[in-house]
């Protein structure tokens, strides 16, 4: 076997099994979940239909490459939300099954053990971060390494952690924007900097955006990363952006996203993806172009999430001094004492599941930066939210006591 499978860690949610072992929750309380991020608002009709009305399509093999309406769609949906283009669906779009498999492959793909100097690749990530960069990278044979982004530092990356040595073995870089689990939205000052770092070292971003339609200002979009490129009078060479109904479009269970950017590295990631045997089932991508078409399901959805974050923030921010996030739906909040024991607590007490933010992170310049932190997820409905925040209020104000 791969001995790299030994150094993968836990998944954050069997950590959370394994801490809860043992717990019994106080069920005078219903039991509430906060801690993952699966969107539970309903799947919308029209994305039900297309996929029902195309099921004749399993009876063919699909193309790695997708069909051309599904690649035209997305295309098309690149333009008109990041204000770029054109984008060439022929040679700058890829679908992929959900963006989380694409993460992990793209780095299959890239990294080049043979180019490495003066020791393995280093696959640089935020820290809090996705944890599937991390297994990516050890699973690539490269080294990941951890840039930490702090709350006092308006969740900035501490780029002046890695020595110019250690920039020149850096061959990939994810960057999640809106951030998992931060909500951090990089500015374009943020990406000029990141630019600039790739283009002098060589690396390749691969920009996470699967939050990017998660946003409370209709007005104001998060900015992303081909979009700041083209902003800063830059091309897209070196950069892959990642997107993905799941959030959008509330089907978690279609596993439909893509990849788009630079066409000289999808080429031969599309390569890869031919022998990796991946190609989307045909049904999904019928189902995928009428996600992609339509933005009014996906200004429905951020409604429903406004709406709770203006009903929950003065709760949260009363009891644990949480602050509305850039974007996405989560809040990243400090916990008074041990973020393991709080989310302990909470739950044999009230009965509500919070992830503990320290299994979010890994240790990088002496700390752990998710250590007294909790990422709770607002995607139960309204009144369960209500109903989770007014008990984490209740458990907050008895440990004051």
């Amino acid at each position: 076997m791969n001995p790299d499978l030994s150094r993968l860690q836990p998944y954050p949610f069997e950590k959370l099994r394994q801490l809860f072992k043992g717990v019994t929750p106080n069920t005078r309380h219903s039991e509430i979940k906060l801690f993952i991020g699966e969107p539970q608002h309903e799947t919308p009709l029209l994305i039900k239909e297309a996929l029902a009305a195309s099921l004749g399509g399993l009876a063919h093999y699909p193309t790695t490459i997708g069909s051309p309406e599904l690649r035209g769609a997305i295309a098309r949906w690149i333009e008109r939300r990041y204000e770029v283009g054109p984008v060439d669906p022929e040679t700058q779009v890829i679908p992929v099954n959900g963006s989380r498999e694409a993460l992990f492959s793209f780095c299959q793909a890239v990294i080049d053990p043979t180019a490495a100097r003066g020791g393995p690749p280093i696959v640089v990530c935020p820290n809090p971060f996705y944890q599937i960069y991390e297994g990516a990278a050890l699973l690539a044979g490269a080294e990941p390494r951890f840039l930490n982004t702090l709350p006092e530092n308006g969740f900035a990356f501490d780029f002046d952690s890695l020595s110019e040595a250690e920039w020149q073995r850096v061959q990939l870089f994810y960057v999640c924007s809106p951030g998992n689990p931060t909500g951090k939205v990089l500015d374009l000052e943020d990406w000029r900097r990141l630019f600039a770092l790739a283009d002098r070292y060589g690396f390749v971003i691969a920009a996470d955006e699967c939050y990017s339609e998660i946003y409370f200002d209709e007005a104001s979009p998060p900015l992303g990363g081909l979009q700041a490129a083209q902003r800063l009078g830059r091309g897209w060479e070196r950069l892959v952006m990642f997107s993905s109904l799941s959030k959008r479009s509330n089907v978690p269970g279609l596993r439909s996203g893509f990849v788009a950017g630079d066409a000289a590295v999808l080429k031969p990631f599309l390569l890869y993806r031919t022998y990796h045997g991946c190609a989307m089932n045909p049904a999904v991508q019928v189902a995928s172009v009428a996600a992609w078409s339509d933005e009014a399901h996906v200004r429905d959805n951020r409604r429903r999430y406004r709406e709770k974050f203006d009903a929950v923030t003065p709760i949260l921010a009363e009891a644990l001094g949480a602050e509305r996030p850039d974007a996405s739906f989560y809040f990243w909040a400090k916990t008074p004492g041990d973020d393991r024991e709080f989310a302990r607590r909470l739950l044999a007490e009230y009965n509500v599941m919070l992830l503990p933010g320290s299994f979010l992170a890994r240790e990088a310049g002496g700390v752990n930066p998710g250590q007294g932190f909790t990422r709770i997820a607002l995607v139960a409905p309204l009144a369960e939210c209500l109903e989770a925040a007014e008990r984490i209020r209740s458990f907050t104000s008895k440990l004051q006591d």
